[in-house]
């Protein structure tokens, strides 16, 4: 059986050359100038203008919905956003394209609606009273409808078909669904116009409240008071609640108004848990973790891939796109506004083997690392962060990246030895990372040369490739310290391990190590085919055409991880850096200690297996 009439959007393959549709309204708009206050055509601006607000409102309640660190406690359905949801409701704004075309349509059949006064106080009333008698009712009718069998399989069943309302689930449905929704919208305009009240601000006024109330149902927190109703209790039948719609959107059987849930009482469907649900959801409640990895901000730009800027793009790897460009200047206020004020907050969490796991994030970005004034300030905030994690139950904390720099505080030695008796565990997770690099190098290698030989991953990686037998050259200038780790070495292994102090010495070896950045002079050494392993934060710019680049340590999380709906940094869906895997692993295998400071080299192989065993796959 074909596709039902109006079940599918005529643009759905075109993707983002579906904003061509707005292209014959913005070009009238351009060639009659209608930004002019004597055009003929300014209609064309204050349209496009208010469906740009429009689009904007449903953003915003999108933002604030994923602000975890205001919204987590009161959160309705507590499962996470993941990409299968994400993608689905990726052309969530489909419906402004019909119902702008709608709109201009009405302008041209009626050209007196283009000369609307700026405001007119009587249309208000006519506009609100016509929502109540009808718009309400008529909506209330008409979603009843669409939830009998026969039109809920062939339409209504798609909005309902994901677990999490969002704000951008109120857009999610089908073009019959937001036809009947436009004209509903429109019938109190249209009475105030006919009664000669009408007026551009009342359009405006109107119609953002609409999208206003529509997106906060959607939003899947509870933002209403819980005594409010209980003071006023009559207000319980004039407006809804995201709880009220979110059991709408679960149970399917009760709960059908508009925003009015007087229709629902008027009706015989209105759920009598309604508001003691509601006055829960209100109430709070404070999931506590079992595993948390603690990242940081990279740079200024990064900061912006986060679910509560725009969820879409959090949900794709990171790359610089020129959209972010002209938001770079509020990003850099933001940076300087939570470097001030803010400390550890969650940014996403999912679920794994019923577990809760949440990623947190120290208000300080990469360059930050660098100052040496701000030394004391993020060992502050991480040590804050550890101790907020023992206070809630959380078993492990996983530092990310510089939040483990030994320079800093030792890989994590300094917050255990300044604590004896934490009871949650630190995990820096580097173990794992070097699993991943060593088990990245191909069977049969016999040499390999080593950037940033002597740090931590450095050293392990070192003394396991001599355990088996392969060259390793390191570089460094420091002979003290290249001897204190040849020395860590068995006798017979020691002269595997050779000092080197010059690029040139690896020009003959193809298989490159970097833990350490390289520029474009020092990678010319290497010969042609040699492949760049990475564990230097930022990588490498792989300048070499005739050479290939390996990416950071990572992991594919198992299938059965839930919820996850946005990329770590640059790396593919589901996967993550080895030292959040590596805590992901300390966490499932219940390990007793803390691992930090040096690189226990005779657990690399257990870590690994250990992985392996939990589902968490290489690259």
């Amino acid at each position: 059986m074909g596709a039902a009439f109006l079940s599918s959007w005529p643009w759905d393959n075109l993707g983002i050359f579906k904003y061509v549709l707005y292209g014959p309204l913005v070009g009238k708009a351009l060639a009659s100038r209608a930004w002019e206050p004597a055009s003929p055509d300014r209609w064309l601006c204050l349209l496009l203008a208010l469906f740009a607000l429009r689009a904007f409102t449903y953003q915003l309640w999108s933002s604030y919905s994923n602000m975890l660190f205001l919204t987590r406690r009161r959160r309705i359905v507590r499962d996470g956003v993941d990409f299968e949801q994400i993608d689905k409701e990726w052309d969530w704004d489909n419906f402004l394209i019909l119902q702008i075309m709608m709109a201009a349509t009405a302008l041209y059949a009626f050209p007196s609606l283009r000369h609307l006064p700026g405001w007119n106080t009587g249309g208000l009333a006519v506009a609100a009273l016509l929502h109540v008698a009808a718009t309400e009712p008529l909506f209330y009718a008409a979603h009843r409808g669409f939830h009998g069998a026969h039109l809920f399989a062939r339409y209504h069943a798609l909005h309902h078909s994901n677990k999490v309302p969002t704000p951008f689930t109120a857009g999610f449905a089908t073009p019959l669904e937001h036809l009947v929704l436009g004209l509903l919208m429109a019938l109190p305009l249209a009475g105030a116009c006919a009664a000669g009240l009408g007026s551009v601000g009342l359009a405006f006024a109107y119609v953002l409240s609409f999208d206003f109330l529509r997106a906060m149902g959607h939003c899947n927190v509870e933002l209403f008071p819980g005594g409010l109703f209980r003071s006023l209790p009559f207000l319980r039948y004039l407006i809804y609640t995201p709880t009220y719609h979110t059991i709408h959107h679960t149970g399917k059987k009760a709960n059908f108004c508009l925003f009015m849930p007087l229709f629902d009482r008027l009706g015989g469907t209105l759920d009598p848990e309604s508001w003691e649900l509601q006055r829960k959801n209100r109430a709070g409640m404070d999931e506590a973790p079992d595993f948390v990895f603690l990242a940081h901000v990279v740079d200024v730009m990064q900061s912006m891939h986060v679910p509560f800027v725009m969820r879409t793009f959090a949900s794709t790897p990171f790359a610089v796109r020129a959209f972010l460009l002209p938001l770079w200047p509020i990003a850099l206020l933001f940076m300087f506004m939570v470097w001030a004020w803010s400390k550890t907050f969650i940014i996403s969490y999912y679920h794994l083997r019923g577990k809760l796991h949440q990623i947190w994030a120290v208000p300080r970005y990469g360059f930050h690392y660098f100052l040496p004034f701000a030394k004391d300030g993020i060992n502050d905030q991480i040590e804050l962060a550890i101790l907020r994690a023992e206070r809630m139950g959380v078993k492990v904390v996983s530092l990310a990246a510089l939040n483990k720099n030994e320079a800093l505080n030792g890989g994590g030695t300094l917050f255990v030895n300044k604590h004896p008796d934490l009871r949650v565990r630190v995990v820096h997770g580097n173990t794992l990372t070097a699993a991943v690099i060593l088990n990245e190098i191909p069977k049969g290698t016999t040499e390999v040369f080593m950037t940033g030989a002597t740090s931590k991953l450095g050293r392990a990686i070192a003394l396991y490739l001599c355990r088996k037998k392969i060259r390793v050259m390191m570089m460094t200038l420091s002979t003290e310290r290249f001897q204190k780790i040849q020395k860590e070495a068995a006798a017979e292994d020691q002269q595997y391990l050779v000092q080197v102090t010059k690029f040139q010495s690896a020009e003959q070896c193809k298989t490159w190590i970097v833990g350490k950045w390289l520029s474009p002079r020092e990678q010319r050494w290497a010969s042609p085919g040699t492949h760049f392993h990475q564990f230097v934060v930022p990588p490498i710019l792989g300048f070499r055409r005739d050479c290939t680049y390996g990416k950071l340590a990572a992991m594919r999380l198992p299938k059965d991880a839930r919820g996850l709906g946005s990329c770590e940094f640059s790396l593919e869906r589901g996967v993550v850096h080895a030292c959040h895997a590596g805590g992901v692993v300390h966490f499932l295998e219940g390990y007793a200690h803390h691992e930090v400071g040096a690189i226990d080299v005779d657990r690399i192989d257990v870590v690994w297996e250990a992985a392996l065993k939990h589902g968490i796959r290489p690259v």
